[in-house]
């Protein structure tokens, strides 16, 4: 099981997730959607491809590009397909 929550605020919780260079990849059908909203930010990773980001609006704040995900990966991470995952200011247990 793995959970990621924000000031208390339970953003994601699932059994089915990914690890990939240390991060917890939740399944997409994990993440509690009304938390999140798209971001216009997009960065590159060599060998995943192309990020896109979501900003997190939950318990009374909003931080910006909190959480990323790969909705077209290269081929060697296919599969973290659509799985987002959190950095630091969310907390991630598993």
């Amino acid at each position: 099981m793995a959970k990621a929550t924000l000031n208390g605020t339970i953003l994601a919780e699932t059994d089915h997730y990914e690890v990939v260079e240390g991060n917890v990849y939740f399944s997409p059908e994990s993440i509690n959607r009304a938390f999140f909203q798209t971001s216009d930010l997009h960065t590159t990773c060599p060998w995943k491809g192309i990020a896109s980001y979501y900003d997190i609006v939950a318990a009374g704040q909003t931080v910006k590009n909190a959480a990323w995900y790969y909705p077209n990966p290269k081929a060697a991470a296919n599969n973290i397909k659509d799985h987002v995952a959190f950095y630091g200011m969310v907390k991630v247990e598993r």
